[in-house]
């Protein structure tokens, strides 16, 4: 029997490999994002590649309420959500004080709002079921805090915080809860966020090659995949927790001075 996932943010980057990955399985898809024409285009080359439904969701998840339009749209359709993919989210370089607020308030009900609320819906369904699979796409900026990018890092810290926990409070179900923390990766992330101009974005990883490692995490129902990261990255993420903060937070500072 198909396996149904639904992916937040699979217009582009590593949402849309997610979907390429689970049609290559022979699942069907729901699709979700802002961009309407991106999604019908992959929702016509998957269908005529793969013996799949791809169902489109075209939802701005920034705004108020969108996550339980989104949940109201997919139960009226009469679909079953099996594996739920929260990869939607977005970043943004500069000095708090110097960011137009409402660009960042957008980021927490994106990366943080949308991705709970998403969460709660379709888990109280699997609850029921006793049944489905969640990937959380957080990242390793979950792991510190990130001067420059104060709101991203944090978001991600909830994220990664968020996952862990719930993982934990279904121990005795059939639903796990993964959290994949990707590394620089070569998606429209860098460009959107600037990051593509700091030194942290010198050397990325492809998008298919993150999606493949969460993707096969959460099939896994690893608590935790950290991709993207070369093996000198790995070393200094193992590190964090001995670097004395101050030190810390001058570091990712300077690898996020913009070129």
């Amino acid at each position: 029997m198909n396996k149904t996932a639904l992916i937040t943010g699979a217009s582009s980057g590593i949402g849309e490999q997610f979907a390429r990955i689970h049609a290559e399985q022979g699942g069907d898809l729901i699709i979700v994002a802002r961009g309407r024409e991106q999604l019908q285009a992959l929702k016509k080359e998957l269908e005529e590649k793969y013996p799949i439904t791809v169902f489109v969701v075209q939802k701005d998840l920034t705004q108020p309420n969108a996550a339980q339009a989104v949940y109201e749209q997919v139960q009226t359709a009469g679909l079953k959500v099996d594996y739920l993919i929260n990869n939607a989210g977005f970043g943004g370089i500069g000095k708090f004080h110097e960011r137009a607020l409402d660009r960042d308030i957008s980021m927490i009900q994106l990366n943080v709002v949308a991705l709970t609320a998403l969460t709660h819906y379709f888990l109280t369904d699997f609850v029921t079921a006793n049944s489905g699979k969640i990937l959380n796409v957080s990242s390793t900026a979950s792991l510190m805090p990130g001067p420059v990018q104060a709101v991203y890092y944090a978001s991600k810290a909830f994220v990664t915080s968020f996952s862990n926990a719930l993982a934990e409070e279904l121990h005795d179900t059939n639903i796990t809860v993964t959290n994949l923390m990707p590394g620089a990766t070569e998606t429209q992330f860098g460009k959107v966020s600037g990051m593509d101009k700091t030194p942290l974005f010198n050397k990325t990883a492809s998008a298919r090659s993150v999606a493949e490692a969460g993707y096969q995490g959460m099939l896994a129902g690893k608590l935790d995949v950290i991709s993207g990261l070369s093996f000198g990255q790995k070393m200094v993420i193992g590190l964090i927790p001995f670097i004395p903060k101050k030190l810390l937070l001058k570091q990712v500072r300077q690898m996020q001075d913009v070129k």
